[in-house]
């Protein structure tokens, strides 16, 4: 029985993304636990900037892997060791241990990534590097056990989705954009 759990939580399905660079894809399967106008990350020296804030919480049935939610170029990676407390509170996007991807998407949209380690989670497992292109829906790591994915994005997109609904990573439309 663990086996098939453990085969089970590192599945990584096929997931057909829209291919459109004016939408936002969900970087995560899971739960929308948080929408809300915030400061980008300090880490990023990003502070004083305003973003829009999605958090998708993934529990131990989600598939963990995480999407790059639009074609874009990595120009950051940032590790910062942290706290492993629920990943469902608010505070864990700031004392969790996090990745944090900053991309910029072929229109020039900057967009960060971050995934955030949870209580069980204990390690965080990235695979882009900076400088080099990827596509949406591309998978770019996962996060073992229980976790949770937040991504920043400026006031150029329009939100699609509510907090608690259930969303689909590299495929369900978090955002569009404002045109």
């Amino acid at each position: 029985v663990i086996t098939i759990w453990v085969y089970y939580f590192f599945r990584d399905p096929e997931r057909y993304p829209i291919n459109d660079d004016n939408y936002l894809v969900s970087p995560a399967d899971g739960l929308i636990t948080d929408i809300s106008e915030k400061s980008g990350p300090e880490e990023l020296r990003l502070e004083n900037t305003s973003y829009t804030k999605i958090s998708v919480f993934m529990n131990v049935f989600n598939c963990h892997v995480n999407r790059f939610p639009i074609d874009c170029k990595v120009s950051e990676v940032f590790y910062k060791p942290g706290d492993f407390v629920n990943a469902s509170m608010d505070d864990a996007s700031t004392n969790n241990e996090r990745n944090l991807i900053k991309i910029t998407s072929t229109e020039n949209d900057e967009i960060i990534v971050t995934q955030v380690a949870g209580l069980v989670a204990r390690r965080i497992v990235s695979y882009c590097n900076n400088t080099e292109n990827y596509k949406q829906g591309q998978s770019f790591g996962i996060i073992r056990f229980g976790s949770r994915v937040d991504l920043f994005f400026k006031n150029n997109f329009k939100v699609l989705v509510k907090k608690g609904q259930t969303v689909v990573g590299g495929e369900t439309l978090l955002a569009s954009r404002i045109v």
